[in-house]
């Protein structure tokens, strides 16, 4: 597929030399000098990339970023600018430049942005195919996982999508638990609210007033009439997270209401309906619970219609690098930061460890190497896993030829890079494909280490 560049530079020379290095290697460029004739160009061609020179004679590069902004055109642009100014390169990106460069031009520090903002355009188009239409992040709003459990799983929330039926998902803490309900709630076609609370996050003394609402007087600080959960779930869904951990009394009270449909505020004596679809999420077994005289088996029953459990993510491996380069994406998105690819050596870590906090550690674990990335890459090197995993993980010889364990890191480094451009016979490509860089980074490598192509 060939690449469109357009490249809206007034120093002539400039941009003729940026048309010629692009066209060599393949590009379809255009070049103007003009705000007005780049505005239209935009709006009428599907360029993949756009180069903005900030100072143009009939305007600056800023403002046209703006305006691209407000007019939801979808283009990807790197500033260019000889001014040395924080702010100016803080507000480039936040009107959604993809990266600032400052002159004067270094054709090669300008292919290597080129080529990173290209690779994070095609991971985006590859997250957004993953996650269709939907208007919310992926891993808020989709169960993220091709293997048997994940198909399986997906085929019962489709299932009690159709049905209002009460719902108990089981599963460890972190495995997506209310993603699941937020899906059933989402393709159930209910026109009411999505109203989760956390049984366990709340003190008994509360948590009957936050579940059922209260009346002015009720109690001390009740200076006003306040509905409960109950009462905003109507006609929506209700999420029950932590059912577990409910107090007895207020598992009476709850049963009564599923039984029953009505409710009476804290202090106050009026019925009041209830036509909230229940959907209750436990990371215990409520039967065990029952058995050991800490949950009402009745209740139990009540709750368990439909039983959904979520597999924890030790059990479906083969999930994982979906999920990571979904959840990465979401991450680098929130954190304002450029997408990084997750090599074969870094989707190999991440799928040795066991998760005991499922996809929530997961997704803690890729904020923290996001954060500390300072390029393109995610490597092994930036995974912070718990110090018991390392003191697990099988000691590494050191590879035969690769020279004694006193070496320092860059001896490692360029040793293992030479024994792979020799496996390559020299081929940068596949070279980069084994390493998991770009190929302007392989070429700075090559230099530093002066290394030798076979």
């Amino acid at each position: 597929m060939t690449i469109r560049l357009l490249i809206i530079e007034d120093d002539q020379s400039l941009n003729q030399m940026l048309q010629l290095h692009f066209g060599e290697l393949g590009f379809q460029v255009e070049g103007i000098d003009r705000c007005d004739q780049a505005l239209e160009r935009i709006r009428a061609s599907a360029y993949d990339l756009t180069l903005l020179d900030q100072r143009l004679p009939d305007g600056n590069g800023i403002d046209l970023l703006r305006q691209i902004g407000q007019e939801s055109l979808d283009q990807s642009v790197i500033m260019m600018t000889g001014e040395h100014d924080l702010e100016l390169a803080i507000e480039a990106i936040k009107l959604g430049a993809a990266d600032f460069i400052h002159k004067p031009i270094k054709i090669g520090e300008l292919q290597h942005v080129v080529e990173r903002v290209l690779e994070n355009q095609r991971l985006a188009r590859q997250v957004k195919a993953l996650k269709g239409d939907e208007p919310q992040p992926r891993s808020k709003q989709e169960l993220i996982g091709r293997g048997e459990a994940m198909l399986r799983v997906s085929k019962e929330i489709a299932l009690s999508a159709g049905s209002n039926a009460t719902v108990l998902i089981t599963g460890e803490s972190g495995t997506g638990k209310e993603v699941v309900a937020r899906l059933i709630h989402t393709h159930s076609g209910v026109t009411g609210p999505f109203v989760p609370i956390n049984c366990a996050a709340i003190v008994d003394t509360l948590l009957e007033s936050e579940l059922f609402g209260h009346e002015k007087g009720a109690f001390t600080g009740a200076n006003e009439r306040k509905p409960g959960k109950f009462e905003l779930a109507q006609d929506g869904t209700l999420f029950l997270d932590e059912i577990g951990e409910l107090a007895p009394p207020l598992q009476a009270k709850l049963l009564r209401v599923l039984q029953e449909q009505t409710f009476e505020r804290v202090g106050g004596s009026q019925q009041i309906s209830s036509n909230a679809r229940i959907i209750a999420a436990t990371h215990r077994d409520l039967f065990a619970e029952a058995a050991a005289g800490r949950f009402r088996e009745d209740l139990a029953y009540r709750l368990k219609v439909i039983s959904i459990h979520l597999p924890p993510l030790r059990e479906r491996p083969e999930d994982i690098p979906l999920l990571a380069e979904a959840l990465v994406a979401r991450i680098a998105h929130k954190i304002h930061k450029p997408l990084a690819r997750l090599p074969e050596s870094t989707l190999t870590a991440l799928k040795s460890y066991d998760w005991p906090g499922n996809v929530r550690e997961l997704e803690n674990l890729l904020t923290q190497a996001l954060v500390h990335a300072r390029g393109d890459v995610l490597t092994p090197d930036l995974l912070l896993f718990p110090q018991s995993h390392a003191n697990k993980a099988p000691a590494k010889t050191v590879p035969s030829g690769s020279g004694p364990v006193e070496q320092t890191l860059d001896q490692v480094e360029a040793a293992h890079i030479q024994r792979v451009l020799n496996h390559t016979g020299g081929h940068k490509g596949n070279s980069c494909r084994i390493l998991g860089i770009s190929r302007p980074a392989l070429d700075r490598k090559i230099k530093k280490y002066n290394l030798t192509l076979s």
